[in-house]
């Protein structure tokens, strides 16, 4: 229970603002688990305090809360994190008139440390991806699973649990478009090229009808017993890759995604266009990977430039 130990009218009102981010915000499970892991514990530090409603809370209150978090070591983007999920909280609190004032209009957090994305060269994909093109020949299916997972991520740029949630309808093969379901319930579509699309369609032919089991339904990617693949054996199949290459630091899918965003803004990309194919909500999120490339261009301008 999210509200055990809390005292009962802020344990009712955690449950309260669990359903509302359910039934109405549609948030995923992942970012339900966030919101109501910070908020859950705002309260437990209020009612350490001696607060047993939410009328009790005040700024006092959350800037000790974070306060201590910051004495213990939390990083400055996990404060930042944190402190917005307490505004949304207190603002649906506002809203459902369960508090008169919102503590946290006033409340400042410091701001993100904006640390560059790990990205990969183009030559270290090129690497990566003839390797796991070598391995699928053979006709292995869950090789070619692999192959198309990896070609799919680069190509879109889309998100581990977008790709994971692909139905085989999501595929548009005539037009090389894909239609994603991202964060909030945003659908977008978004194009990839012809090394992805073959992949793609040679796992369908050749991989897929080996897996495809009673439970498999329309997943475009298979376990190997059958049902949809999940974003954790998504994440351990590219680390597992990333380790082979053996010269880069980049972990997780979500550096196939940096790489997309980065390459096609050095290809000349529109920056509006980028944030489409990402499905960023605002553009200042996609003006990080223009920085990933200026930092490129001036670390191969100090090296190269005999007056660097």
């Amino acid at each position: 229970m999210e509200n055990e130990g809390l005292p009962a009218e802020l344990g009712e009102a955690l449950d309260a603002y669990a359903q509302y981010l359910s039934a109405e915000r549609a948030v995923s499970p992942h970012t339900l688990r966030g919101y109501l892991g910070d908020v859950r514990s705002l309260l437990s530090h209020a009612a350490s305090e001696g607060a047993t409603g939410l009328r009790d809370l005040e700024l006092g209150t959350l800037r000790r809360w974070l306060g201590v978090q910051s004495q213990d070591g939390a990083a400055r983007s996990t404060l930042a994190r944190r402190s917005a999920s307490v505004r949304v909280f207190t603002a649906w609190a506002l809203t459902e008139e369960r508090i008169a004032i919102d503590p946290a209009l006033r409340l400042k957090a410091p701001k993100r440390e904006q640390g560059l994305p790990a990205v990969l060269q183009a030559g270290q994909l090129t690497r990566l991806l003839a390797a796991l093109e070598e391995g699928a020949a053979h006709g292995a299916p869950l090789a070619l699973r692999n192959r198309a997972i990896v070609e799919l991520l680069y190509a879109t740029g889309v998100r581990v649990g977008e790709l994971a949630g692909l139905d085989v309808d999501d595929l548009d093969p005539d037009r090389r478009t894909l239609r994603v379901i991202g964060k909030g319930n945003k659908e977008r579509t978004v194009p990839y090229g012809v090394p992805a699309a073959l992949a793609v369609d040679d796992w369908l032919r050749r991989g897929r009808p080996l897996l495809a089991r009673e439970n498999s339904g329309p997943a475009l990617f298979l376990g190997s017993r059958g049902g949809r693949v999940d974003q954790r054996q998504v994440r351990t199949l590219v680390n597992g890759i990333f380790a082979a290459l053996g010269d880069t630091s980049a972990s997780g899918p979500h550096a196939l995604r940096h790489s997309a965003a980065t390459h096609l803004l050095d290809g000349g990309a529109d920056l509006r266009a980028v944030q489409e194919i990402l499905g960023h909500s605002s553009l200042a999120t996609t003006q990080i990977y223009t920085h990933v490339s200026v930092d490129r261009l001036r670390k191969s301008y100090q090296q190269a430039h005999p007056r660097a």
